[in-house]
């Protein structure tokens, strides 16, 4: 099915979840601590990474963003003991795509894997030939199928879920969306978050256009209701 990379220095707790993940037909590769994962992930020997923040030599955090700031889009999840909206909401800032805080559901985390695989192969896929399917707002262009973004023709590096949710802005430009349709049409599965998690994805969209174009301000944000797409 799929090559994981499982980072965690709880020896109980990577035995556990490697029976889980192999007997889901995923092939596990695990490493105990922050600087071999990140080894790991830059040799390509996997598709998706599991790991945990508090690990020695490099914890989950830092590896996070020296992946993003490589240029990485491998999908990542983050596990901590740590539950608080702000390690959350660090994390998802730093560029991990998913957040479990334990104890947690390995039933919850396979299902986690199993939606970000798949939005992730919709990245990989190669258009049909011949497809044109770009969408033209302004000075934003996007391909759907190849899942590209260009702000003044200059390419943004975004994750499945920060494309997404940029798509469904601006397929209604000036239409308010709220946080929980916008959870929806960008994750597209039936995990259950914090309607607020969709605030941490347009801050790091928001700097990310801002560093092509510091006038950008085409993501508005609608007191008590939600964001929409401002022409």
């Amino acid at each position: 099915m799929a090559r994981l990379l499982l980072l965690d220095d709880d020896l109980a707790l990577v035995t556990t979840l490697t029976f889980a993940f192999e007997d889901a037909g995923h092939t596990v590769i695990s490493a105990p601590d922050g600087e071999a994962g990140l080894r790991l992930a830059q040799q390509n020997v996997a598709d998706l990474i599991v790991s945990d923040v508090n690990m020695p030599k490099l914890d989950g955090f830092l590896l996070c963003r020296k992946l993003r700031d490589a240029g990485s889009l491998l999908p990542f999840i983050l596990l901590t003991s740590r539950d608080n909206e702000t390690d959350e909401t660090l994390g998802l800032e730093l560029g991990a795509d998913d957040y479990l805080s334990k104890p947690f559901s390995t039933r919850v985390l396979l299902a986690r894997i199993q939606a970000l695989l798949r939005r992730d192969q919709t990245r990989r896929s190669p258009p049909p030939a011949n497809a044109d399917d770009t969408i033209t707002v302004g000075a934003l262009t996007l391909s759907p199928s190849r899942l590209e973004l260009r702000w003044r023709s200059k390419p943004l590096i975004t994750t499945v879920t920060e494309f997404k949710l940029v798509e469904a802005l601006t397929r209604r430009p000036g239409v308010v969306l709220t946080r929980d349709a916008l959870i929806t049409q960008c994750r597209g599965d039936d995990a259950v978050v914090g309607d607020r998690l969709i605030d941490t994805y347009v801050r790091r969209l928001r700097r990310q256009f801002e560093a092509l174009d510091p006038d950008f301000a085409c993501i508005e944000a609608v007191i008590g209701a939600g964001y929409r797409w401002r022409e």
